[in-house]
């Protein structure tokens, strides 16, 4: 990209706030876009959730990068936060990119997730080409999402690129990575037992050093990129990368495979959890390295960051 004003929405998340960053170290000129004002930034205060967004925000803006979502994990009933799921993560993101091309904004990038691919295949590599229906309301929304904007990007003309990324860690992760590590720290997660799973991550510098290489590439046009880090691990490899990163000695023992098998059957709550603990994620980003990608970070730098 050449020196251009940019649009920044979910500037204040795990991954908008390196996102911003890495923009500003770039000399980007960068305006943010959220519910709450981001000190020292231009700042265009919008909450998604009930706000409509500002008729001129997009005056002179050059590109567009929509990290904003609602991405809560819920199982089960999801009555009361379905419609947050429709607002935030289709109803404005097709506002903004209708905005985008209306007002002349040349490029747009939207970070979607693996999700809207549909579930993992266990013992497959998922790659852009194996599109299952989303399985969840939050990968539903998502897939929605992607299919107007790509349509959008179509009737205008404006530069469209989606990337889905894998697991993102790093400094100031959140969910399940934070619960986990959280959990070895204090000393009540268990060690897991090697099962042979694989899990697609990557680290949120790789992730914005990602968005911005598919900004700045024509090939990248139309296009769907899922951003990977450069190899997968195993539940029992995160573990023991969380007990190097806190200083910790890695236990000689193990949670027995038999005894978690046997928790799995016990109920569909636990099944999942165990599932998602212990399944495959495993995606590939040969797609996004055919365009100049390159993951820098490992798993032992998940502490580490360039900003």
């Amino acid at each position: 990209m050449d020196l251009e004003n940019i649009l920044l929405t979910g500037g204040t998340g795990f991954i908008g706030k390196h996102l911003l960053q890495c923009l500003v170290v770039s000399k980007y000129s960068v305006i943010t876009m959220s519910r709450d004002r981001i000190k020292n930034y231009p700042n265009i205060l919008c909450d998604f959730s009930k706000d409509t967004i500002p008729g001129d925000a997009l005056n002179s803006i050059d590109t567009v990068f929509h990290i904003a979502g609602f991405a809560h994990d819920l199982r089960g009933d999801i009555s009361k936060d379905k419609y947050l799921y429709q607002k935030i993560n289709t109803d404005t993101t097709i506002q903004l990119a209708k905005l985008a091309a209306q007002s002349g904004v040349k490029r747009f990038i939207f970070v979607s997730s693996v999700k809207a691919g549909g579930e993992a295949v266990n013992g497959q590599c998922m790659t852009e080409e194996d599109q299952r229906e989303p399985e969840g309301v939050y990968g539903k929304t998502k897939r929605e999402a992607e299919l107007k904007l790509l349509e959008i990007g179509r009737n205008s003309g404006m530069f469209v690129s989606i990337v889905r990324p894998s697991l993102v860690y790093g400094p100031g992760a959140k969910g399940n990575l934070n619960l986990m590590m959280s959990g070895i720290e204090k000393g009540w997660f268990p060690p897991l037992p090697e099962t042979g799973n694989r899990r697609s991550m990557i680290h949120v510098d790789d992730l914005a050093q990602a968005l911005m290489l598919v900004a700045g590439n024509e090939n990248a046009n139309g296009e769907i990129f899922i951003a990977t880090g450069s190899e997968p691990h195993s539940s029992r490899e995160i573990y023991e990368a969380m007990c190097f990163v806190l200083g910790k000695s890695i236990p000689k023992w193990n949670v027995p495979k038999f005894f978690l098998k046997f928790a799995a059957v016990t109920s569909l709550s636990v099944k999942y959890k165990v599932d998602k603990l212990l399944g495959d994620e495993y995606y590939s980003s040969e797609k996004l390295k055919s365009i100049g990608f390159k993951a820098q970070r490992t798993l032992l730098e998940m502490n580490e960051t360039s900003f």
